[in-house]
């Protein structure tokens, strides 16, 4: 891998990308995401409210804050010369996440295709996870991306 991202050829089906490093989520953070993304919900933002009224005791980090998370850290190894993302599906919460856990992503690649009519182009289907510094599953989505193909002189020389 050259650069930022990667082009199809070097996406292999299996490989597992560890992306490093992780992101400890701070109340800041969270607060802040909260804020501009109009979450009012009490059980993100009132530490008052999630001690006494919830089985949890403390507030939890909203779901839509721990994707845009995972998103980024796996920018670099996974999507770095994304054209574009396909779609996203099976977003899915396993655990929750509170504030002062470091949160920790992987993605693996699940298939290769072509892009019909599109031969300089690939569609890259990946499953990106993340986890807590505990190893706790606490997130896992797949999507499909598109990248570009290795430029055809680059190509020749592989």
């Amino acid at each position: 891998m050259t650069g930022f991202g990667r082009y199809f050829e070097e996406f292999e089906v299996g490989a597992v990308y560890r992306h490093w490093p992780g992101k400890t989520v701070t109340e800041y953070d969270h607060h802040l995401f909260s804020l501009l993304t109009m979450v009012r919900h009490p059980l993100h933002t009132d530490a008052h409210y999630a001690r006494t009224a919830t089985r949890h005791g403390q507030p939890l980090v909203i779901g839509s804050y721990l994707f845009s998370l995972l998103l980024g850290l796996s920018e670099a190894d996974v999507a770095g010369r994304a054209l574009t993302h396909r779609g996203f599906e099976r977003i899915e919460h396993h655990a929750p996440v509170f504030h002062g856990d470091t949160l920790y992503a992987e993605s693996e690649v699940l298939a290769l295709s072509d892009v019909p009519g599109r031969a300089e182009r690939g569609q890259v289907a990946v499953e990106t996870r993340g986890r807590t510094q505990d190893d706790t599953l606490v997130m896992t989505f797949r999507r499909d991306l598109v990248v570009p193909r290795l430029p055809a002189a680059r190509r020749d020389r592989r």
